[in-house]
């Protein structure tokens, strides 16, 4: 596998020195290596800066912003793109080294967008950073500079990596894919960084539940855990705040629920099978499910 981390902060900064009415064909020419991708993969229909626009959490293009030039120097004196680099190299030998011949893309382009700094859903409920990886080949990163995402954008990218490679041996059909895969893939991927790097690489949205509330998300998850469709699925993953955000129902689940209760299931798996989350990168959900104990249908 080639990993290609791009220098957005370059591309970025040149951005934020053009006209208003150049910066959307600027960030096109940015995320163009996922534009490609994508194509090449039968999603290519999403375009992807009415992505960028849509969802709020990155950079605003309609104005000026004096925190954006600050914000995305603090982010290379961190070293923030060598460190993504890094983590994503140490990830695949883990995961090619538990499964040798896994199939994988050859290329990933990883593309790393600064974020809307007054958009709650990052700074707030994400601690300032999050990722999309599960198209193979292509890895979008998106991160406002907190004390948080500084220091676990790289735990961020390993997570999306875990992803990547996963479907490209896991099918995912949007209208055939379940609760049970979507929640078993964040839990696999956040375990996976905890293989990695430690308890304290989990993202924030792993830790997002405790106790009884933990338990009334478990309940509610896996009693709904062959629930289909990718319209239904972002309320039991990232909770009703989120899927309300995007037009989607709501189900009585909060913020990230799909995260803790994820790694609760994968946990019990890797308990049952003896097997590591890199080991699991390909398994099915069903597999992993039975072996946690959770009953399903699909």
């Amino acid at each position: 596998m080639k990993i290609v981390v791009h220098d957005t902060a370059s591309a970025l900064l040149d951005l934020l020195r053009r006209p208003l009415e150049e910066r959307p064909d600027a960030l096109r020419d940015i995320l163009s290596p996922l534009q490609h991708t994508m194509s090449v993969t039968g999603a290519g229909n999403i375009d992807m800066v009415e992505m960028h626009r849509n969802l709020d959490s990155g950079f605003r293009l309609d104005r000026e912003d004096p925190r954006y030039l600050p914000a995305l120097h603090q982010m290379r004196d961190a070293d923030v793109w060598n460190r993504i680099e890094h983590s994503l190299t140490t990830a695949w030998n883990r995961i090619s080294g538990a499964v040798p011949g896994i199939r994988h893309a050859e290329t990933v382009h990883v593309v790393l967008v600064l974020g809307n700094p007054d958009d709650d859903h990052l700074t707030v409920r994400s601690a300032g950073y999050f990722g999309m990886g599960g198209i193979p080949g292509a890895i979008h990163l998106t991160m406002w500079p907190t004390d948080t995402s500084l220091a676990k954008i790289g735990h961020a990218a390993a997570h999306e990596l875990h992803h990547n490679v996963r479907y490209a041996n896991v099918a995912w059909n949007p209208m055939t894919v379940t609760v049970g895969e979507h929640v078993v893939a964040e839990g696999l991927a956040e375990a996976f960084v905890r293989e990695l790097a430690g308890e304290a690489a989990l993202g924030p949205w792993s830790k997002a539940l405790t106790g009884a509330a933990l338990d009334s998300a478990y309940e509610k998850i896996t009693t709904d855990i062959d629930v289909a469709g990718m319209q239904n699925l972002t309320a039991y993953v990232l909770g009703d705040a989120t899927a309300q955000r995007m037009g989607q129902p709501p189900v009585g689940l909060p913020d990230f629920a799909g995260y803790p209760v994820g790694l609760r299931i994968v946990d019990a798996h890797l308990t049952a099978s003896g097997l590591t989350a890199a080991q699991s990168t390909a398994l099915p959900a069903r597999e992993i499910l039975t072996n946690a104990g959770v009953p399903t249908v699909a």
